[in-house]
């Protein structure tokens, strides 16, 4: 059995070089999520990737960083994602990061 729901996907674009108050970022962003009663929270890494500052981050021979990039994925109800919302700016803002936040529509199909 499942249902389906129009939830909303919070996307967050960081590096594993990114730290808030002393810990991993993208750790600290998954505990807080999971405070907050999200309904979970993924952290995929990437190959290689570049945001503002224009440094591609890859962990190749030709690469010019050696951060790689992540993005951290939280899907809820439009209305925790964006009360998460406000706290995710925060951490990132404090951490000097200069992450990425994208937020969209998504079709879950949640199986019970």
């Amino acid at each position: 059995m499942f249902e389906e729901r129009k939830w909303t996907l919070l996307r967050i674009f960081i590096t594993d070089k990114d730290f808030y108050k002393g810990n991993p970022l993208y750790l600290e962003l998954v505990l807080k999520a999971k405070d907050l009663g999200l309904a979970g929270a993924t952290v995929l890494r990437g190959l290689v990737g570049f945001g503002n500052s224009r440094i591609v981050h890859s962990t190749g021979l030709l690469a010019m960083s050696n951060a790689l990039p992540l993005v951290v994925e939280i899907c809820d109800e439009k209305e925790k994602i964006e009360e998460a919302l406000k706290v995710f700016k925060v951490m990132l803002d404090e951490s000097k990061c200069g992450g990425l936040i994208t937020l969209e529509i998504a079709r879950v199909v949640h199986f019970l």
